[in-house]
């Protein structure tokens, strides 16, 4: 895999309107990780893992407990996942990771955006096919051979392991990142993260220039200004 493959963690936002959206963000996928298994962080790891996630990002614990209470039934939104797929300027494909309670509203304020550049909305696995799905560990460690060799012992199948002056990068199926995060935790405890993503990573990326730059960065704005937009994968070669 290497460096060639996109990996974008969650930003620590400055303004009060991405930081409302971060805190958005993360109690949809505090409910909707709680709706689908136990609503007890105890009970779920799926669960437990957003949550640590939430509180790395200074997510209160009040917007924490009130989406796990809406998934209890106190409440009445019932979000669900979509994705949507789309082509940019240029040769760029981009693909949007949606919570959402009302999937009218949101393909709606998904096709607007695109068509205010002049781009548009593609099908089902008209682009995906160039991603892959994969997850994704970063973290500084010195006991690299160790970690690696009870993955190993762990029976998990590692797509890629890199160990670059201390900073090791680990990719492995979505399926197995709670299973290589139980063995990063027995050697690091208090391990921090540079990067804990599951997510869509394009084999090849590409380079935009001129208006085509500058129409994609347009696009993505708009498309990272909508609530119901939590994840932007996307295959330019471009620092957002």
């Amino acid at each position: 895999m290497g460096r060639a493959y996109e990996v974008r963690k969650y930003s620590i936002q400055k303004t009060g309107a991405a930081r409302g959206k971060i805190y958005t963000t993360f109690a949809k996928e505090i409910y909707l990780a709680a709706k689908k298994g136990l609503p007890d962080p105890d009970a779920n790891i799926t669960l437990k893992r957003i949550i640590e996630k939430a509180k790395k990002q200074q997510v209160p614990s009040d917007i924490i407990n009130r989406a796990i209470d809406k998934a209890k039934g106190v409440g009445g939104e019932d979000y669900q996942e979509v994705t949507y797929e789309g082509f940019g300027p240029g040769a760029s494909t981009l693909i949007l990771k949606c919570l959402t309670d009302n999937v009218n509203r949101t393909v709606g304020e998904v096709r607007a955006a695109f068509n205010k550049v002049g781009k548009s909305l593609g099908v089902t696995n008209s682009v995906s096919y160039n991603y892959d799905y994969l997850g994704v560990l970063a973290f500084k460690s010195e006991h690299s051979e160790e970690i690696f060799e009870e993955l190993l012992n762990e029976g998990i199948d590692i797509i890629d392991y890199e160990d670059e002056d201390g900073e090791i990068m680990i990719s492995m199926h979505p399926n197995d990142h709670d299973k290589v995060k139980d063995v990063v935790e027995k050697f690091i405890p208090n391990v921090d993260y540079t990067i804990d993503q599951v997510g869509m990573f394009p084999k090849e990326k590409i380079t935009l220039e001129g208006e085509d730059a500058e129409t994609f960065q347009k696009l993505y704005n708009m498309l990272d200004a909508i609530d119901d937009v939590t994840e932007i994968y996307h295959n330019v070669d471009i620092e957002l």
